[in-house]
């Protein structure tokens, strides 16, 4: 049963899914009214890693492997999943996912209108909202500056943070080798504001992308991102929603291939 207190919690500052890729992107600069860049957040006793599937349903599409475009075009079923942890122990308490139809046109830099809906349905399903939310995707670090951390951050009111596995945006110089060690990523467009961090979350291996979500400062992100990171180069909430996300998508399409 969902508590009355995550439900309430879900319907913070929602809007309208169902809408044009115009009316999309008008909703994302309205929203940014809304960001808070500074800490804003209590004691973290929880945290959760987000992520969102896509699948193709049809026969020709269990046949073939489209490119990544074509598939993120043409898919027709979203999968939204969360895994929540204990902090700073990441033992893990819960995990739910929500598989809805997809209506939102592939649209580069409006995701969100993808993945959001679901990831909600997902949230609703734990008894408690985590204290803070980490999503496999940008926050800040957007055109708009309106990526999935920072949209979710807003519209549940909630601390998020945004570990993208590659750059969406913006420029940067290499960081140091060494787990920890990070560099600003810049947008050179916007006066070089620093948008997010390029940080090397275990040595000798690539970095990911942090950025700000919402109610949390970037060096905070940093911090906190570096606390969630064990052995792998992916922390660990993020990456335990991107393998669950995994799992149901082969159950969604084991069951349809039984159905045929």
């Amino acid at each position: 049963m969902l508590g009355m207190q995550n439900k309430l919690a879900i319907a913070a500052r929602s809007h309208s899914w169902d809408v044009s890729p115009k009316r999309a992107a008008a909703i994302q600069q309205s929203l940014r009214r809304h960001w808070v860049c500074q800490d804003r957040f209590n004691k973290i006793r929880t945290v959760a890693g987000l992520d969102a599937a896509f699948v193709l349903a049809g026969s020709q599409a269990l046949c073939h492997r489209p490119s990544r475009w074509r598939a993120a075009k043409n898919a027709n079923r979203a999968i939204g999943c969360v895994v929540l942890y204990s902090f700073p122990e990441l033992v893990e308490l819960d995990r739910a996912y929500a598989v809805l139809p997809l209506r939102f046109p592939y649209v580069p830099g409006l995701l969100s209108f993808r993945e959001i809906p679901v990831l909600l349905e997902a949230l609703a399903k734990l008894q408690h909202l985590p204290d803070l939310l980490f999503c496999d995707g940008q926050g800040y670090a957007h055109p708009r500056r309106m990526g999935l951390a920072t949209h979710l951050g807003i519209v549940l009111n909630r601390p998020t943070i945004g570990c993208a596995k590659s750059r969406l945006i913006g420029h940067h110089r290499k960081p140091g080798s060494k787990a920890g060690s990070w560099s600003p990523l810049v947008d050179e467009h916007a006066d070089k504001e620093t948008i997010g961090a390029v940080l090397r979350t275990r040595t000798g291996v690539s970095p990911i992308y942090v950025s700000q979500g919402h109610r949390v400062s970037l060096a905070s992100a940093i911090r906190l991102t570096l606390l969630v990171s064990d052995d792998l180069r992916i922390p660990r909430p993020t990456r335990g929603a991107d393998r669950f996300a995994s799992e149901v998508k082969r159950t969604f399409l084991h069951r349809h291939l039984s159905e045929k």
